[in-house]
């Protein structure tokens, strides 16, 4: 097994002083407590004693003579029928946004969505979900949304609406334009090409915001088909990609992270994995989960994809490739992929025509076409022509639009010109606003007329072509919006309403009510399964688009690209605060954008790898230019970038009309983008950059917490662990120092029996890609709070579950593992035994339990946690005590309508109390219930907790490890106890959560030279510590 060194940073990595500083004051602040001469009127060192044994023991003190305010518990009087008080209900819905396609059930209590789940239903997603899947709920109930419909920015009625708009519309003397994102509902297709059927010449015009027009135009040019394939990663042995990061942002992620992760499983048995290559320009999630992984400038990427048609016997002549690494990892991928014929799947996130159609070439050489691509069914994810966008932006500044609708789009802010896309609309005699934001597109229309939340909403949506899932209301309508069909409807003179529109078309499909009943159960409509998947014929113009290729504008010194963040991506959801504050799975970085640089290039702007760079938030700022506009934007050092490139993501900046947690966060950077003619591109081949002088504070994560040089993480190669699966553990043979049984023989404390149930974990390195999923479901499940920038910034924030990322290298080209890091439920906790007043415990399940009315906040738990996984309710986030002015409110997440995201099964907890995952245990409780009141045992599966079920790649495996039937004891002593390692076993905590090795399918690790120095300093550093 590999020797390697894992850092979460710069900083761990040279051992800096300043780190080792921080290291060792991992407690370096005062608690919020204000002496008075009044309080507890003493001059004893007593006084000081209480101050730090918890600032909540002063506070009961001042409480005990406040009289508390009267709260009436007022109980139903004509209880609804279809609710009953304490009992969750469940409604098959979808989440259909910007063409992602996931097919979800929604947990209500009391009439309200409080979490959702993925459908396991689906065949397409399998039950898999996103961090924005998760995050979604949370959306319903911003406070920033649309209320009522506007005329002026003005509230008006929906009736006094309708009458100004059909009059307008009456009058119009010009074409109509519906201007959407795309829409995967063919429902919402008839009713818009109803509504257009009224006006001569009009059209609908699908925009992406993060377009993937130049796939959509190859395919046609190759396939004669305008549409995108079915992807099938779970056929591939030998995966490619060109820059698609598809297990974070590309197309459809929860689909493609499932079929993904169903290759990277290993089977001790039978021990086989996918292999994964990836060439891009920036460290991507995708990129950082890869097996082998390269770099190139974005200006390359044709150059890379001709070089890859060459070595798999293509007739063309690609560009020499000056980077040796680079050309032999493609000599690399073209090997495994001829020996992988038919099981071979390269995949490109270009927008580019010409690089799309010679992967196409590359896929149909490599045998793909009906064995990992299915031509049979296609996949409606994305829809939008970019030509046809720019167009329309014409068309409206020369006066030809008589009327624009816009719904799910903001170009105002996002098309590359949105000062010409504005002086258009200024021509436009009629603009009419769905958007359910005052965002920067609606604030220039004339009338507003909000469409619902998808979660109060009916609809139907075919991600692929048979496959059909079903929106059904969860909630009433909160405020005075109306379902956007409806309004097309209206204005169309058609009196039927949205729903029964939508329910007479499937009833006359399905043939029967019952039918159509049960579709709506189950959320999903499926062709049977066992049908062979579909080639097509490739019939592309591979020499003319390597001209092309060949003839573009090489790169500059210094080259920009713009990527979007897992968690708000397109920045439609950047008012969405779980998900501004889940840091970024590669920098770790919440709430803002930044320019991510090589630590190379960041030596150019005097950025030094000095002492205080990663522990101090303040980052110098970059003034960044390129096709003709400018950006300030704070230097961030990453590893794995490409010495020449800055990568900036999309979707900040927002108006502040966006919301509290949106408004005026980091820049917009899709002024950056430019149009070729024929498609957008979303790099700058000549871009430049110049230090400021200025700093800007980033709220990192990273640097939070430190295992000093301890082993964390355990990594092998596939052929190592085939040669000898046990060498994994091998470091576990020191154990029987202390006799046959470590568990019993290596303590003085006696060995706690659990004859009843007893709860355990396994996590899967090899599944675990990063994405951030369980966070934001815990977060959703567990109420947990939210901080805001500046907290975060102290070290404050407190999700339950974190996601640690290890890089380990070469710092240019390092290798990346994640590892969900949470409460480890020690059966010989160390937490427990140092608590002054027995707040945290042991249950006779194995779960370390935190009784919130106990703790008073000393942090001794904290303190001796080797995990780092408690939190400390620094401010009261969710008005949770008695003191009015204590309440912290963070981007109005204590709104009263935000606060029905709450979920009442699970207590919001008080300032200067600890916390930390709890294994679910409302969950556990609930399961334990349901099968007493059966009269049955509780059966594998039915307990399970909210990361768990998130987790599109099943890298988490919970239940009761006394079952020899369940699932959790096959991993850990049938099916992985080869890989089957605990975290800092040595310390002989006894963790509840067990690990599973990662393992990589490649050939050697990488060699990075000129470390020798750094290792002498970590073996140093540990010997100090």
């Amino acid at each position: 097994m590999e020797q390697k060194k894992y850092w979460k940073g710069l900083e761990e990595l040279h051992n800096t002083k300043s780190h080792q500083e921080n290291v060792k004051h991992e407690f370096n602040e005062d608690l919020p407590f204000v002496e008075s001469d009044s309080l507890l009127n003493a001059t004893t060192p007593r006084r000081d004693f209480l101050k730090y044994l918890g600032f909540t023991t002063a506070a009961a003190t001042i409480a005990a003579s406040c009289e508390l305010p009267v709260k009436k518990a007022i109980p139903y009087v004509n209880k609804p029928e279809d609710i009953t008080p304490g009992v969750p209900n469940y409604y098959a819905s979808t989440y259909a946004v910007d063409g992602e396609f996931v097919p979800v059930v929604v947990k209500t209590r009391e009439g309200r969505p409080i979490k959702i789940e993925g459908n396991e239903m689906s065949s397409v997603t399998g039950g898999a979900t996103t961090a924005k899947v998760q995050g979604a709920v949370l959306s319903l109930y911003d406070a920033s949304r649309l209320r009522f419909p506007t005329i002026g920015g003005t509230e008006t009625t929906w009736t006094e609406l309708d009458k100004q708009v059909g009059a307008a519309l009456a009058g119009l003397g010009g074409p109509a334009v519906l201007l959407t994102s795309t829409i995967l509902s063919p429902s919402t297709k008839k009713v818009i090409a109803g509504f257009l059927a009224k006006f001569p010449n009009s059209r609908h015009v699908t925009y992406d915001t993060v377009s993937y027009s130049g796939m959509l135009l190859a395919n046609e040019a190759s396939y004669g088909k305008r549409a995108l394939p079915s992807y099938h990663f779970e056929n591939a042995k030998v995966v490619v990609s060109l820059g698609a990061d598809f297990l974070g942002t590309w197309l459809n992620p929860a689909e493609h992270s499932r079929q993904y992760g169903a290759n990277r499983k290993i089977n001790a048995k039978k021990p086989e994995m996918s292999k994964h290559f990836h060439f891009e320009s920036l460290m991507s999630l995708t990129g950082a989960n890869a097996d082998e992984r390269f770099t190139h400038k974005p200006s390359e990427t044709g150059a890379v994809a001709l070089a890859l048609l060459s070595a798999l016997g293509g007739a063309v002549t690609a560009p020499a490739i000056a980077d040796k690494r680079l050309a032999e990892g493609i000599q690399k991928a073209a090997k495994a992929i001829k020996a992988n014929n038919g099981k071979s799947l390269v995949v490109s996130g270009s927008n580019d025509v010409n690089v799309q159609l010679i992967v196409n070439a590359i896929n149909n050489l490599a045998g793909a076409n009906g064995t990992t691509i299915d031509w049979a069914v296609t996949a409606n994810y994305r829809q939008g022509i970019d030509s046809e966008m720019a167009q329309l932006v014409n068309d409206m500044n020369a006066g030809n639009v008589g009327a624009l609708f816009i719904h799910g789009v903001n170009p105002a802010y996002d098309y590359f010109d949105a000062k010409k896309f504005e002086e258009g609309l200024k021509k436009v005699k009629l603009a009419v606003s769905f958007n359910d934001h005052q965002d920067e597109t609606s604030v220039l229309c004339k009338y507003g007329a909000p469409d619902h939340h998808f979660l109060e909403n009916w609809g139907d949506a075919e991600g692929r072509t048979g496959y059909f899932s079903f929106t059904q209301p969860t909630i009433a309508p909160l405020f005075k919006t109306r379902a956007f069909e409806d309004s097309l409807l209206a204005w169309s003179g058609n009196t039927t309403t949205w729903v029964d529109f939508l329910k007479n078309e499937w009833v006359t499909k399905l043939g029967d009510q019952s039918l159509w009943d049960k579709a709506l159960q189950d959320g999903i409509i499926e062709p049977a399964a066992g049908a062979a998947l579909g080639g097509a014929a490739f019939s592309g113009d591979i020499a003319g688009a390597a001209a092309k290729i060949n003839s573009a504008k090489k790169g500059g010194n210094l080259e920009l690209v713009l990527y979007e963040k897992i968690g708000i991506g397109n920045g439609k959801l950047a008012n969405n605060p779980w998900l501004q504050e889940m840091p970024d799975p590669i920098t770790r970085t919440t709430w803002d954008n930044y320019a991510c640089v090589s630590a190379k290039l960041a030596k150019t702007f005097s950025t030094e790898l000095g002492d205080n760079y990663e522990i101090t938030p303040e980052k110098k700022v970059l003034k960044i230019k390129a096709n003709g506009k400018e950006v300030e934007l704070p230097l961030l050092i990453v590893p794995g970038m490409h010495p020449d490139v800055i990568a900036i993501a999309v979707g900040y900046g927002r108006s502040k009309n966006a919301g509290k947690a949106a408004g005026e966060i980091g820049k917009n950077a899709y002024p950056f983008v430019s149009f070729n003619g024929q498609t957008f591109d979303y790099f700058a081949v000549d871009a430049t950059a110049e230090a400021t002088g200025a700093k800007y504070a980033l709220g990192l994560t990273q640097t939070h917490n430190s295992y000093e040089g301890r082993p964390i993480v355990k990594e092998t190669t596939l052929e190592e662990f085939i040669k000898n699966p046990k060498e994994v553990n091998e470091d576990r043979e020191e154990f029987k120092i202390y006799g046959d049984n470590f568990r019993k023989d290596a303590t003085l404390y006696p060995d706690f029996a659990y004859p009843g149930i007893k709860w355990g974990m396994s996590i899967d390195l090899n599944t675990c890609f990063g994405c951030g999923a369980c966070t934001i479901a815990c977060q959703a499940e567990n109420n947990v709070s939210v901080v805001g920038k500046q907290e975060v910034i102290t070290g404050h924030e407190m999700h339950w579950i974190r996601i640690d990322r290890y890089f380990s290298g070469d710092v240019d080209n390092p290798e990346v593992v994640f590892q969900p890091m949470l409460c480890q439920h020690c059966d010989n906790a160390p937490c427990e035994n140092v608590c002054p007043v027995g707040a945290t415990n042991h249950s006779s399940e194995g779960i370390n339990q935190m009784a919130y009315n106990r703790c008073i906040g000393t942090r001794y738990c904290a303190n001796n946690c080797p995990y780092k996984v408690r939190r400390l309710n620094w401010r009261d986030w969710n008005g949770a005590d008695s003191f009015e002015d204590n309440l912290y409110d963070v981007a109005d997440m204590n709104d009263n309508l935000t606060r029905m995201v709450l979920n009442p099964d699970v207590v919001v907890r008080s300032r200067g109390v600890m916390e930390k995952c709890s294994f679910c245990v409302q969950r556990l409780q609930d399961a334990k219930l349901t099968a007493k009141k059966a009269g049955r045992p509780m059966k594998d599966g039915e307990a399970r907790t909210a990361c768990q079920m998130a987790c599109a790649a099943d890298a988490i495996v919970f239940g009761n490890v006394n079952d020899k039937d369940s699932a959790i004891y096959k991993v850990r002593n049938e099916e992985q106890a080869d890989r089957m390692y605990y975290v800092l076993e040595h310390l002989h905590v006894l963790p509840s959560i067990s690990y599973l090795a990662k393992i990589r399918n490649k050939d050697a690790a990488p060699k990075a030279e000129g470390h020798g120095h750094q290792e002498a300093e970590h073996k140093a550093a540990e010997a100090h510590h």
